[in-house]
C-alpha cells in the first residue's frame, strides 16, 4: 500500500503545477502554460523521498525534455512508485482563460499502472453501486443507456451522457438525441469528463467516447477510488502507433481493458484547478500567497476530499 503521508505530498505537486501554469492563463500560449506546469511538477517530485518512474508522461525521451516516459524522479531509493501525469490537461482552455483547465497526477506502487502509448482510446465509465458490467464497450450506445436507466430506476430521458464535442462522436450524439437522453458536451478534458460519471453530486450518469489513452489511465485511477466502472480499448491507427504500443509491451491491440487491468493495487489521484471549473476552483492569488483547490483520492484509505490549501509565493 501507498503510505498515507504521500497524499498530502501529491496534493502539493498538483497544486504547484496548477499555480505555475495559472500565471500564464489568458496569454494565448498553450505551450508556455504547459511547460510551466511540467517544470513545476518535475521540480516538486524531485524534492520527495521517493523513487518514482514516469509511466504516463509528456512523451518519450526523444520527444519530451522533462517528465518523459521512463524518467526517474525523487531523491530516495524507496518507495518505488509509478507516476502518471498530465501537468496541464486543457492547454487551450488555460491559454484562453476558459473553465476546466486542470493539473493531474496519479501514483501507484511499482508496476501497477498500465503503460499506455500516446494513442487514442475508446472509453466508457459509470459510477458505483451498479451491477457489474451494466454498460459495455461492445454494446451500442442505445442499449447501454437503456440498461443503465433500468439499473438506476430512471427513465431514459433522465439519463445524462457526457462526451467530448468532436466530429468523431457525431453518431453517438445522434443516437443519444434520438433516444431522448440528455447530453453534456465538453470541449476538452476527458479526465474530468470520466470523473463526472462517478460522482453522486454530478448530473452525469455515463461518460463515453474516444480520447487519449494516457488520459484514460489517469481517469481510471480516479474511477477506481470512487468505486465506479471503467472499460477501454486502444484505437491504434498506424504503424508508428503499433510500434509505440509494442515498445511498451502491448501485444493485443483489440484487448478490452477493465478497471483492474489499467490500475492494479493501491492508487493516489490528485487534480488541481488551474482555471475555475465544474470539479474544482482555479488558482486564486491573494497578496503574497496563492490558494488552490485539489480533488484528492486515496484508494486504500477510502479517502476523498476537496482540499483547499494556501501557499506562500
Amino acid at each position: 500500500m501507498l503510505e498515507p503521508k504521500l497524499l498530502e505530498q501529491i496534493i502539493d505537486v498538483a497544486a504547484v503545477a496548477a499555480y505555475k501554469s495559472s500565471l500564464l492563463k489568458g496569454k494565448g500560449d498553450k505551450n508556455a502554460a504547459d511547460q510551466a506546469a511540467v517544470d513545476a511538477m518535475r521540480q516538486k517530485l524531485n524534492e520527495l523521498n521517493i523513487c518514482g518512474k514516469v509511466v504516463i508522461g509528456e512523451g518519450e525521451m526523444d520527444e519530451a525534455p522533462m517528465l518523459y516516459i521512463g524518467e526517474i524522479l525523487g531523491k530516495s531509493k524507496n518507495p518505488r512508485i509509478d507516476i502518471a501525469v498530465d501537468p496541464l490537461d486543457g492547454t487551450k482552455l488555460a491559454a484562453n482563460n476558459q473553465p476546466n483547465a486542470i493539473s493531474v497526477i496519479s501514483i501507484s506502487e511499482e508496476g501497477m499502472l498500465l503503460q499506455a502509448p500516446d494513442t487514442y482510446m475508446d472509453k466508457i465509465s459509470v459510477g458505483h453501486g451498479l451491477p457489474e458490467n451494466i454498460v459495455d464497450l461492445d454494446e451500442d450506445v442505445k442499449s447501454n443507456i437503456k440498461n443503465l436507466a433500468r439499473a438506476k430506476n430512471k427513465s431514459v430521458d433522465e439519463i445524462c451522457i457526457c462526451l467530448l464535442d468532436r466530429e468523431r462522436h457525431k453518431h453517438f450524439i445522434e443516437d443519444i438525441k434520438s433516444l431522448g437522453a440528455k447530453l453534456k458536451l465538453i470541449s476538452d478534458g476527458d479526465v474530468a469528463g470520466s470523473i463526472f460519471s462517478a460522482l453522486e453530486t454530478s448530473d452525469v450518469d455515463m461518460y463515453l467516447g474516444i480520447g487519449g489513452a494516457p488520459e484514460g489511465v489517469l481517469a481510471a485511477s480516479a474511477i477506481k477510488c470512487l468505486g465506479g466502472q471503467f472499460q477501454a480499448r486502444l484505437k491504434i491507427q498506424d504503424d508508428d502507433e503499433i510500434k509505440r504500443a509494442t515498445n511498451l509491451g502491448i501485444k493485443d491491440f483489440e484487448k478490452k481493458y477493465y478497471l483492474n487491468d489499467l490500475v492494479k493495487g493501491d492508487v493516489i489521484f490528485c487534480l488541481s484547478g488551474v482555471t475555475d471549473g465544474d470539479l474544482v476552483s482555479g488558482v486564486k492569488l491573494r497578496n503574497k500567497e496563492y490558494e488552490t483547490e485539489t480533488f484528492a483520492l486515496h484508494y486504500s484509505q477510502k479517502f476523498f476530499k476537496k482540499a483547499k490549501k494556501k501557499y506562500k509565493i
